[in-house]
Formats: structure tokens, C-alpha cells, sequence
């Protein structure tokens, strides 16, 4: 496996000159932007466009009568099903991406200058499971009657947010520890939501489907750990 890192023509650095470097802050001090203002207007506009801004999408009216009867029972109890729809819509959605993820990573591996054939295994597990969360949930939506191809406010906004890691991953210049590295930062996220997922699910009265969430969770705490693992042990390994 490639190190994580290697010594090379890095001039990024102002170390590497100093006396640019000088030049560069006397510069700072003589010359000011054209545009008057500070980020204290930014920020200001920013509030401004907030309180303007339409919301991302909505959640959809369930498109069967078992879904409204649902529905509207759930709200003469006083509950709001639709945060607990948009809160599934939005695993569903990082379930899907987090196995597009693992295939990524799979190649990753495969691509290397020494393919791991143990870790490509535990990616390949990892990602199948990923797999069945995916259909947990697409399950469970289809359970309260709605429809699990609609795309919900937060699974729009969990889509942005899987970009980040998906660009890592997908760069064909990044090696292998700079792609766990994503993946790290896609398993702490994914444990957080089902923790979540699983409150609001007690909380709307679905003991079963929290039962069934609980397992899920149980598998993406094995998959931190198993990340988590990894990392520590190959980037040690070239320290020592």
C-alpha cells in the first residue's frame, strides 16, 4: 500500500521564500480591495437571503389510502409523521451514496500499487450491509405508507453533503489512507442519524421499526470501529 504521505516539491510554504514572503504582507498593508466593506456585510446578506429563501422541497402527501389513513392518525395523536419520512427519506438517500462509496473504494484498493486483498474483504462486507440498511429503510418508508423513490428535504440536502467524500474517494490522484479518511468522516455522520433515527421512531409510537433500526446500528458501529482500525494501524505502521 502506498504511504500516506511523501516528501517532494511542495513551494507552497512561505518558508521557501522569505523574502516574498515579506514583500507579500507589506502588499497586504498598502494595498486594500476596491470594494468597501468587511464580512460583517456578508454576513448581513446572507440573513437577508435566508429570510427570503423558499424551503427545499417538502414531503410528499403518502400516495396510497393505507399511507393517509396513517397520516392522518398519526397527527389526531398529536404527532408529525412527516419529520419522522423526511428523516428515513434522508437514510435511504445515505445509505444508497454510502454504497456507491464503498464500490469507489473497492477500486481504490483494487487500483493500488499493493491491492490489500484482506481489506478490499472487509470494504466488500461493509458495503453489502450498507446495501441491506439501504433496503431497511426503503422497507420501512413503503410500512408508513409512503413512497421510498420520492426525495425529501434532507435527503436533497444529505446528496450535497455526500459530494465531499464521493470527490475524495473518486480522485484517481488520492491514495488509499486519504480515502479512509472519508470514509471516517462518512461513518461517525451515519451512526449519529440512526442514534437519531431510531429516537424519533420510538418517539412517533413505531417500536418495531426502531427494533429494526437498532440492528442497522449495531452493524454501523462495527463499521467505525472497522474504519477506525484501519487507519490506525497503516498510518502507525509507517510512522514507527
Amino acid at each position: 500500500m502506498a504511504h500516506a504521505a511523501k516528501l517532494g516539491t511542495n513551494l507552497t510554504g512561505v518558508q521557501m521564500s522569505p523574502k516574498d514572503t515579506e514583500r507579500l504582507l507589506d502588499a497586504v498593508n498598502d494595498i486594500h480591495p476596491d470594494v468597501p466593506g468587511d464580512s460583517a456585510g456578508m454576513m448581513a446578506e446572507r440573513a437577508v437571503r435566508t429570510a427570503e429563501a423558499d424551503r427545499i422541497g417538502s414531503v410528499p402527501i403518502p400516495g396510497s389510502a393505507k399511507g393517509m389513513l396513517k397520516s392522518s392518525f398519526d397527527m389526531m395523536r398529536g404527532k408529525s409523521p412527516e419529520v419522522l419520512l423526511d428523516k428515513m427519506g434522508e437514510r435511504l438517500a445515505y445509505e444508497r451514496n454510502g454504497v456507491r462509496l464503498y464500490d469507489a473504494m473497492i477500486a481504490k484498493v483494487k487500483g493500488s500499487d499493493t491491492p490489500d486483498s484482506a481489506l478490499i474483504g472487509t470494504l466488500q462486507h461493509i458495503r453489502d450491509e450498507e446495501y441491506e440498511h439501504m433496503m431497511l429503510v426503503a422497507k420501512h418508508i413503503e410500512t408508513l405508507g409512503a413512497d421510498p423513490t420520492a426525495q425529501t428535504p434532507c435527503a436533497d440536502v444529505v446528496g450535497v453533503l455526500g459530494l465531499g467524500p464521493l470527490q475524495v474517494i473518486t480522485d484517481p490522484r488520492t491514495n488509499v489512507e486519504q480515502c479512509m479518511n472519508a470514509l471516517l468522516t462518512i461513518e461517525l455522520t451515519d451512526n449519529a442519524a440512526w442514534e437519531l433515527l431510531i429516537e424519533l421512531a420510538e418517539a412517533g409510537g413505531h417500536s418495531n421499526i426502531a427494533k429494526d433500526f437498532k440492528h442497522a446500528l449495531d452493524q454501523e458501529n462495527d463499521h467505525l470501529v472497522k474504519v477506525k482500525t484501519l487507519m490506525r494501524r497503516d498510518l502507525t505502521a509507517q510512522v514507527k
